[in-house]
């Protein structure tokens, strides 16, 4: 259950490696916007098609999250920043990759926490 951002962030790092957008959609307000390397997606049906893409594209995916830091943290409202890494296998070829990010929670009317926001980006 979603009673915490810290929750939600544990949540979401653990089942995003199920490859199963049903495992994270809770996770995820219907209004969020992702903004990933290749473009901003908004909305649930769109940060799926995102997900789902790049589970298609990249075999054997694996994502990390490390360094979580709160750099916001309210009743309606928190913020954290970390890095994240990532490694996959592209036509039998390993590749790893990584950079920063930024998610943005907020506290929802059911209660729950969810993220509203995800910005990831290469390091620089």
């Amino acid at each position: 259950m979603q009673h915490d951002p810290e929750a939600v962030m544990d949540a979401y790092g653990r089942d995003i490696n199920l490859h199963d957008f049903g495992r994270i959609a809770s996770l995820i307000s219907p209004e969020a916007t992702f903004w990933f390397t290749d473009g901003t997606h908004h909305g649930l049906h769109d940060i799926r098609a995102a997900f789902e893409t790049t589970w298609r594209q990249l075999e054997n995916e694996v994502y990390g999250l490390k360094d979580i830091a709160w750099v916001a943290r309210g009743r309606f409202s928190a913020c954290c920043t970390y890095r994240f890494f990532w490694t996959a296998e592209i036509n039998g070829n390993g590749i790893a990759g990584g950079g920063l990010g930024t998610t943005v929670l907020r506290k929802e009317d059911d209660g729950l926490w969810r993220i509203i926001h995800e910005h990831l980006s290469k390091a620089p």
